[in-house]
């Protein structure tokens, strides 16, 4: 039987027509805001900045006097969209939200290559903007890197284009070497955009073009490596895409997914129509004697993004079936999103869901908000804005619905009525929730991140399953579930999380909880 499009899951929604800017990084704000940003040197955008705020910049090709905004905070409940305002390139640049909740910005192209920049979220009508740093810099260039937060609160940065080093921010004694990036570079690089995952054990978990490596970041050394991963080379430029499944239990095994990508001289050759694979690799980066379990996606797919979602899937989405990373170098829109059932046997973890209408391919974003959906932004696989082309610049903002938010499910939806603010490692504390039917079995509490999400990969991306108790239902018809949080920085480096009561598959919506040391 073939289902059509109205049986399938999911459901679409255009929330802007036009955000201003087709956004190449995208991150999720503790203030239920989004960030997004394009780079600097694109030429005119869709958006102003506020009068007098023009960008002057007499080494620019395009606009040495640039008014346009290049960066917006976006809000998806009242649609509001406010421009920020960048001054250095963020061409393919790298991030992450620090401990308080601060979004560090590294790196990019040209006057952007050694910049350091944050941003304070604050309420959409706030003032808040990005500030680059002149006090400090990075160490080398980073173009195309990944950034990682540590147990700590500091941050790694790791890799890119020339790059074969790490530092640190806070700045520790500068860039370090890391010969593993230099031995997976080929003739088309392929290192770049490295996969990294925390690890519960401390460690990371480092993957580049076809294999991974175990770092100890403490020592700076290689402590494992991994077997390769058949299917060719998986990194920028060939596009697959990585996550970490869900942490749970006594948070001692980490399972890693890596799926998707193009097939190898697609992108020397420049073959738009090269079709790209569907093979997914599976690893217990934990396990003493670790192994890839190979898996096939129902189609192939470049450029696609993983998301975890609150119920511990992931949502594979955005892409093409063919051709490879960079600019005009795809075709054949991969319109169906994916959801990867871990918990499935072998063979059946794969569920196609309902198509969207508009294609999503080099530079395009997907990112988890609090209320569940999945937000999807950019694709602009020109040099420029360019809008008359058979796949144009993407202005539009949609959001994607699992199945999870159907209206048959409203009444299992719980809805979190008390929850700390804040939370130290290892504390136990209560969550009450209400809910419209009566409760039949254990209501997860779980944690997720705030990723920062670029080029088919979300930099610091994880969710927590809490240890939680049976809920017990007070005399007002709510009820209470005792949670312990998580026992220290390497299942849950500090910083701001949204957390999901997840209540027969279906989340409420997240509250921000502060996860202090």
């Amino acid at each position: 039987m073939i289902l059509t499009r109205a049986q399938l899951p999911g459901t679409w929604e255009i929330l802007v027509p036009n955000a201003g800017i087709a956004s190449m990084h995208t991150a999720v704000t503790r203030f239920n805001t989004v960030v997004l940003l394009d780079r600097t040197n694109i030429g005119p955008s869709r958006k102003m900045l506020p009068k007098g705020h023009c960008r002057f910049d007499p080494k620019e090709v395009v606009l040495k006097r640039d008014c346009y905004a290049h960066s917006v905070l976006f809000d998806p409940q009242t649609k509001q969209i406010r421009p920020l305002m960048i001054l250095t390139d963020t061409w393919c640049s790298s991030g992450q939200f620090l401990a308080d909740g601060t979004l560090l910005h590294t790196g990019g192209a040209l006057d952007g290559f050694t910049k350091i920049r944050k941003f304070e979220p604050c309420e959409l009508n706030g003032s808040c903007d990005w500030v680059e740093l002149d006090n400090v810099k990075l160490s080398e260039g980073r173009w195309y890197a990944t950034n990682q937060i540590l147990p700590d609160g500091s941050v790694i940065i790791v890799g890119g284009r020339g790059a074969n080093t790490v530092e640190y921010y806070p700045p520790r004694h500068g860039a370090v070497s890391f010969p593993f990036l230099s031995e997976m570079e080929d003739s088309q690089m392929d290192n770049l955009y490295p996969y990294i995952h925390l690890l519960p054990n401390g460690h990371l978990f480092i993957f580049a073009n076809n294999k991974a490596v175990l770092y100890d970041h403490a020592t700076n050394r290689v402590i494992r490596e991994y077997p390769p991963l058949d299917g060719g080379p998986r990194n920028y430029p060939s596009a697959g895409s990585s996550a970490m499944l869900a942490l749970e239990g006594d948070y001692s095994t980490a399972v890693i997914v890596v799926c998707g990508g193009a097939q190898y001289g697609a992108f020397i050759e420049k073959s738009t129509d090269s079709p790209a694979h569907g093979s997914c690799g599976r690893i217990v980066a934990t396990s003493p004697d670790p192994v890839w379990e190979m898996e096939t996606m129902p189609l192939g797919r470049i450029m696609g993004d993983m998301v975890i979602l609150p119920t511990g899937e992931v949502l594979i989405i955005n892409g093409a079936q063919a051709g490879t990373q960079g600019f005009e170098m795809a075709s054949n829109p991969c319109l169906y999103p994916l959801l990867y059932r871990p918990d499935q046997p072998a063979g059946l973890r794969f569920m196609t869901l309902n198509p969207g209408t508009v294609p999503r391919l080099y530079h395009s974003t997907a990112n988890l908000l609090p209320d569940g959906r999945v937000l999807l932004a950019g694709s602009n696989p020109h040099y420029f804005y360019k809008f008359n082309a058979e796949f144009p610049t993407e202005l539009r903002i949609e959001a994607f619905s699992p199945e999870y938010l159907s209206p048959d499910r409203a009444n299992i939806r719980p809805v979190i009525e008390e929850i700390p603010d804040a939370v130290r490692y290892g504390e136990v504390f209560n969550v009450l929730i209400s809910v419209s039917l009566p409760v039949v079995e254990i209501v997860q509490v779980n944690l997720g991140s705030a990723p920062f999400a670029t080029h088919s990969f979300s930099q610091g991306q994880r969710l927590v399953k809490l240890t939680v108790t049976p809920s017990v239902p007070d005399a007002s018809g709510r009820y209470r579930i005792g949670c312990t949080a998580p026992p220290n920085g390497a299942v849950a480096p500090p910083g701001y999380y949204m957390v999901f009561a997840v209540n027969q598959g279906v989340p409420s919506l997240a509250r921000w909880v502060h996860l202090v040391k």
